[in-house]
């Protein structure tokens, strides 16, 4: 691999630094209130300069949200590793990892907050091949641990695979997170075991 040019290298460092501001300012605003004009007085860039990296303020939210697939795969990479994964048994606790992971992230403050409905931005992520590719790499490795799981009767056997995978990508957005943590009544740790323990177990009682 031929090694960057310096230009090339301060461009990178320049992207990076711009999609590092989009995911902390989607993350505190959400999508409908972050500008351009905002990212790029945050990176400290002219808004033209902005736009030769980045076509759109969609374009943005897309990049952003491949770092964030990204960090998946590498922390799902690392679970893959562990040795016990070749066992049905361990599939849900995989799953919990990777929930209680992605309760982290958003309670640090670095889970990109996109709107459910915005047909702008869906089509944006739709034509973005990297989005896609990375979103269905982790859908497949989240899937079969969803099957290993079932299978062994550590998660339901009655529902779809997706409604469960769903369920899980549902807590990178869950809005109970930010409400308990703004209690102040939970540490953020306590936050996660509880939400885990209700995103598996349910709310009835032993």
């Amino acid at each position: 691999m031929a090694k960057k040019s310096f230009r090339e290298q301060i461009l990178q460092v320049r992207e990076d630094a711009i999609v590092s501001s989009v995911n902390r300012l989607l993350a505190e605003k959400g999508f409908e209130a972050m500008t351009v004009d905002e990212v790029a007085a945050d990176v400290g860039v002219a808004k033209a300069s902005l736009y030769k990296h980045f076509a759109s303020k969609e374009a943005l939210a897309a990049a952003a949200m491949i770092r964030v697939l990204d960090r998946t795969l590498a922390m799902i990479g690392e679970l893959e590793a562990d040795p016990r994964n070749a066992d049905p048994a361990h599939a849900v606790e995989q799953l919990k990892a990777v929930a209680r992971w992605t309760m982290q992230v958003q309670l640090a403050g670095e889970m990109p907050s996109l709107p459910a409905q915005n047909s702008t931005l869906r089509a944006e992520l739709m034509e973005n091949r990297s989005y896609l590719d990375r979103l269905m790499e982790v859908s497949e490795k989240l899937g079969r641990w969803i099957e290993s799981a079932q299978s062994v009767g550590a998660l339901d056997k009655s529902l779809p695979v997706e409604v469960i995978m769903y369920t899980l990508f549902a807590r990178a957005c869950d809005p109970v997170l930010g409400l308990l943590k703004a209690s102040g009544q939970y540490q953020p740790e306590q936050i996660v075991s509880m939400l885990t323990k209700t995103c598996f177990e349910g709310l009835r009682g032993s």
